[in-house]
């Protein structure tokens, strides 16, 4: 009798998910989930005829709808990861992918697997071990070993975005994509919430939406020479770019075998390193720092910053730090415009960046980047709100292509 009523309460409590979930209903789930539970406890009374301890019951009730509601983000979560990969980094069945993934990502990590599995790739999750106050410099023995002698066919790094660690960063990607053999999706600072309800919890349709809206605007910039940005709190600079391809990180070209930044959401293009003039205001987050309360100004010269301040001290000096990694960390290396209409303003940088209507420009390396000779082992962004941005063409014609933070195409 008692596995009689256990069976019974699996069939219950599990047949709403399969129903629900799979179409992505979760509210109606949740919904059903909640009056159904707590319509246990006078129920449970009546048919039992004796006391019940209702305080015990709702108790265990809550614990139920919260082990569901993970359950539930956990389908989620394995269904962004396996859109990403299918449709922005193009994994077919039975190529190989290695998932490097910090020990506090390990939620994450275990998404990246299921998704993989689920597309039938070969899947090897290697956890990395993290200490709060140590910052890596340099590429573990052990990571180095498999891209030497395992390269896979994808490579996913779900590592932890702190500013401190950004030249070990650009060490790894550098290895994994020597040669352009794989291809990869480098997420540093990702979390759980980007894949259920951020700029990573997009559908197959979405991403290919966003995909077409990269594609179009990549058109209107073909043929740009120079770019000029302004915004409400004084931003007021200008890129040579003239000859530098516009690409997006939106979906792998499997030309280059790029890697791009996931959650995806860019259209992106390496100015000329010495053609950047004027006043440069980051106004919303700084790279691997946050958001910012106080504004920082750049002043810029042949691409290089001569001045910045900032009235908040520790962002300063943190931003001064980066920028004198070495001679070429404050010579400008990336432009960028967010596209990713389900990006967050939030603490890491690496949603951030792909909101809708902002830009980012940062100084630093930017080798990889189709015509980039900018070598620097670091990489600074800055995030700008409701940019004007307007371009002159080779032929002499002009064009708003955003206009505060608002497309006009």
């Amino acid at each position: 009798m008692m596995e009689a009523r256990l069976m019974v309460g699996r069939i219950l409590n599990l047949a709403p998910t399969y129903v629900f979930a799979s179409e992505g209903s979760y509210s109606t789930y949740f919904v059903l989930l909640g009056i159904v539970s707590l319509s246990i406890v006078p129920f449970f009374s009546l048919v039992q005829k004796r006391q019940v301890d209702h305080f015990q019951l709702q108790r265990l009730i809550i614990q139920l709808l919260y082990s569901r509601c993970l359950q539930v983000m956990s389908m989620e979560a394995l269904e962004a990861a396996s859109n990403a990969l299918d449709c922005v980094l193009e994994a077919k069945k039975g190529e190989s992918i290695a998932i490097f993934c910090d020990d506090e990502k390990m939620d994450i990590g275990q998404a990246f697997t299921n998704g993989a599995l689920k597309l039938g790739l070969k899947t090897r999750l290697v956890p990395l071990q993290t200490e709060k106050s140590t910052f890596r410099q340099n590429v573990p023995s052990n990571l180095t070993q498999i891209i030497s002698n395992q390269p896979p066919d994808i490579y996913i790094n779900l590592l932890r975005g702190i500013r401190e660690e950004v030249v070990f960063r650009i060490q790894l990607i550098k290895m994994e994509t020597e040669g352009h053999r794989s291809r990869l999706g480098h997420c540093p600072g990702v979390t759980m919430d980007m894949l259920t309800e951020g700029a990573l919890a997009l559908t197959a349709d979405e991403h290919k939406k966003m995909q077409g809206f990269a594609n179009e605007l990549m058109k209107t910039l073909s043929r740009v020479e120079k770019i000029m940005i302004t915004n409400p709190t004084g931003t007021d600079v200008s890129l040579a770019v003239g000859g530098r391809l516009f690409f997006t990180d939106t979906l792998v070209d499997r030309k280059t075998n790029k890697w791009m930044n996931l959650p995806t959401g860019e259209v992106i293009v390496a100015p000329i390193e010495d053609g950047m003039e004027g006043q440069l205001v980051c106004d919303m987050a700084v790279g691997g720092i946050g958001p910012i309360k106080d504004l920082v100004k750049f002043t810029v010269k042949s691409g290089v910053v001569s001045e910045v301040v900032s009235k908040d001290k520790n962002v300063l000096s943190r931003i001064k730090d980066s920028l004198q990694t070495d001679e070429r960390s404050s010579t400008v290396g990336e432009f960028a415009f967010g596209i990713n209409p389900k990006a967050r303003f939030i603490q890491e940088f690496l949603e951030a960046e792909k909101l809708l209507g902002t830009i980012h420009i940062a100084f630093g390396n930017n080798s990889d980047f189709p015509g980039g000779k900018n070598p620097s082992k670091n990489h600074l962004d800055l995030l700008v709100s409701k940019p004007t941005v307007r371009v002159l063409n080779k032929d002499g014609s002009a064009a708003a292509v955003l206009v505060d933070g608002k497309f006009q195409h």
